[in-house]
């Protein structure tokens, strides 16, 4: 690695003016350019001080553009006396999260807020969160698992065969998943996303491509699953393209691993510092989109989302590959994510932190527990939720209060009575952890429609 000898004041000799951008521009420089000669870095500098409004947009400069365009000191935001415009679905939701939606929504920058009926407390934005801001993304607002997600295969093999060859899919879970901080697979298919220029980019994604490549196919520890279950198509729908009937199905529940978690840490604290807010409000501190950090962080969260798809998409391969059959049709959705969105005619920043876009006639999954069923849905494009629905059943208790209420064998009676096989898992889990899906699918009938069900028969979760 090379080490570029250049210092404040030969930065200053250029012309930059003597303030936050000549340590901004020494920071870039070493960081991007250590093994370039310093003649060559001097010219891209004097370049960048000529004509700064070039660079904004500029991934590798654009923090430097922007400090020699703004000498605009961190002021401290407060919050609106009032909160902006929300609506609720469902009732059983404790006064901790509507707290935190509640502080959510009197943010300078707030548009309009919804909670979904699986919400519970969380950090900043409530699980089951969705916020509505201008200009701005909130890093915390998404989450600490960007892009979390649900996928669903459905297959071409007869349901029987979950019972009538059930070893052969439990031995396919145990061998060909891969769980929590430490496992991961031998071998790694080859994925165009790691192809994807966006990881030279930025810094953060640079030192994170390894393990991005080693945790590939893998999956996160807590709620996360994949599991062997039961369709049933309930309403017939052209987008997934099959008969009302019964057929087997992969599930799988997972992020985007410590691509994600790091990228979020990162830009969590870097938004804290370029944005305080009173003490009840620092969760939500928010990257202006117009900077250059605000671009990076987006960037960043849209190659975590991809990068969690491609990790879905390969749990499936491995698995269909294992126990044969055909995927005749997949649905997917996820959640922890910001999305460019048009409302009422104006274009917001939609934060989905716990709860899945439902757009009209959009498609998803939304599971129960590791023994209640889950539903494939179609969205109703509610305006008052902002289109969105829950992403699942949502935590009763919390993983604290679960280690002192449930033993194993309650889970195991539990697993018994619904002719379950769980493979790993533990009590902060445990089925009744979670509300009742019904309930829950019965508070957001009008934000989406149900086409069928997922019933849970072989569960592999982390240990």
């Amino acid at each position: 690695m090379g080490n570029l000898k250049l210092k404040g004041k030969d930065i200053l000799k250029i012309g930059y003016p003597n303030n936050q951008s000549v340590n901004i521009a020494l920071e870039v420089m070493k960081r991007n350019f250590a093994t370039k000669n310093i003649h060559h870095v001097k010219s891209l500098l004097k370049e960048i001080l000529t004509n700064p409004e070039d660079f904004e947009k500029d991934l590798t400069f654009g923090q430097i553009a922007e400090a020699l365009l703004s000498s605009k000191k961190t002021e401290k935001r407060m919050l609106n006396a009032n909160r902006t415009s929300f609506q609720i679905f469902g009732n059983n939701i404790s006064d901790e999260a509507k707290n935190q939606l509640y502080t959510g929504l009197k943010l300078s920058i707030a548009i309009q807020g919804a909670l979904m009926p699986d919400a519970h407390s969380g950090y900043g934005l409530p699980i089951g969160g969705v916020l509505a801001v201008e200009n701005a993304v909130i890093p915390y607002g998404v989450g600490m698992d960007i892009g979390c997600r649900m996928s669903l295969s459905i297959l071409d093999t007869p349901i029987s065969y979950l019972d009538g060859a059930r070893d052969k899919y439990e031995k396919a879970l145990a061998e060909h998943t891969k769980f929590g901080m430490y496992e991961t697979h031998k071998s790694h298919g080859d994925h165009e996303i790691f192809d994807r220029d966006t990881f030279d980019m930025i810094p953060i994604l640079k030192r994170l491509k390894g393990k991005a490549i080693k945790q590939m196919g893998s999956s996160g520890g807590g709620n996360h699953f994949v599991e062997f279950g039961e369709v049933e198509i309930t309403e017939e729908d052209e987008q997934i393209g099959l008969p009302k009937g019964k057929y087997l199905g992969i599930l799988s529940h997972s992020g985007s691993r410590g691509l994600g978690a790091e990228i979020a840490q990162y830009y969590s604290r870097v938004a804290t510092e370029q944005c305080p807010l009173p003490k009840e409000a620092q969760n939500f501190a928010w990257l202006d989109l117009s900077t250059h950090l605000g671009l990076e962080y987006w960037t960043a969260m849209n190659l975590a989302g991809d990068y969690a798809s491609a990790c879905h998409d390969d749990i499936h391969r491995r698995l269909v590959k294992a126990v044969g059959g055909r995927v005749k049709a997949k649905i997917e959705n996820h959640h922890n994510f910001a999305w460019k969105e048009i409302h009422n005619g104006k274009e917001m920043i939609v934060h989905r932190k716990g709860a899945t876009p439902a757009n009209e006639n959009e498609l998803g999954m939304i599971p129960g527990s590791m023994t209640a069923k889950g539903f494939i849905v179609r969205g109703k494009g509610n305006p008052d939720s902002l289109n969105s629905a829950s992403h699942g059943a949502g935590r009763a208790f919390s993983r604290g209060e679960c280690r002192n209420l449930f033993t194993q064998n309650d889970i195991k009676k539990e697993l018994k009575l619904k002719n379950v096989t769980l493979i790993g898992g533990n009590t902060e889990e445990a089925p009744m952890a979670y509300k009742d899906i019904n309930e829950v699918m019965n508070a957001q009938s009008e934000l989406v429609d149900i086409l069928g069900t997922f019933q849970p028969r072989i569960v592999r979760m982390d240990r």
